[in-house]
């Protein structure tokens, strides 16, 4: 940390005042130019500081106070232990507040369609032609193999469960998260939002319903279907008797 530069160089006998500029001198990258200039040096080493001190010094770029290193090590330790012991909650939350993007109908389809994709992808950077999205996907894809091969994976869409905007933990399935309703493509979680109201006033009875209910376009209709989120939906209100 910047402070034990500070401190190091105080215990060697360095006035106040000249071991607190060589530590702000460091700590922002300007050891090269200001080093000569006003002659940090050699008081360094009138002290008997170390050569190889002196040297690391004028190397180093930018470093963290104190507190701050402690605030990101605290936290490191906070995710650490809520990967170690409780994953399936992790994960929930990790892909429901630090993605921005999703491509949900090959999440779910599991590792092999993933990697697939992210093979795809690595061409694409490595043509430098990969879409903002496309870049995106690059860490959620990775994360989201990391999961899978600590045994969890991804559910489909439920009309029953999914949320409007956060992963949940699967009732039914415990290695499974489910994906909420944004994470389609182009559905917004206002949208979503729509579906949530609806089905907590009363179940879906049929494809028809959704529509009527929600403010689903044509477009999510179509991905949903083909995601298979109506799969054993009857496509109207109306029974038929024949």
């Amino acid at each position: 940390c910047r402070d034990d530069i500070m401190v190091y160089l105080i215990e060697k006998g360095l006035p106040n005042k000249d071991a607190f500029d060589i530590m702000e001198c460091v700590r922002k990258g300007k050891s090269t130019a200001v080093f000569p200039k006003m002659q940090y040096e050699e008081l360094m080493k009138k002290h008997n500081v170390p050569q190889w001190y002196i040297e690391s010094c004028k190397k180093i770029k930018y470093m963290f106070p104190k507190a701050h290193a402690v605030a990101y090590v605290l936290s490191a330790i906070r995710v650490a232990w809520w990967k170690v012991y409780y994953p399936r909650e992790y994960y929930a939350v990790y892909f429901s507040t630090r993605c921005d993007f999703y491509e949900i109908e090959t999440l779910i389809q599991g590792k092999d369609a993933i990697m697939a994709r992210r093979e795809e992808i690595a061409q694409l950077k490595a043509q430098r032609s990969a879409s903002n999205k496309e870049e995106g996907l690059w860490d959620v894809f990775e994360i989201a193999l990391e999961m899978i091969e600590r045994g969890y994976h991804f559910n489909p869409i439920s009309l029953e469960y999914s949320q409007a905007g956060k992963f949940i933990l699967d009732p039914n399935d415990e290695f499974g998260l489910i994906p909420p309703f944004s994470a389609v493509d182009a559905l917004g979680e206002a949208v979503a939002k729509t579906i949530i109201d609806a089905r907590n006033q009363a179940p879906f009875l049929s494809k028809e319903d959704v529509i009527k209910r929600t403010k689903l376009n044509n477009s999510h209709i179509k991905t949903l279907t083909k995601m298979g989120v109506f799969n054993g939906m009857q496509e109207r209100n109306q029974l038929s008797l024949f």
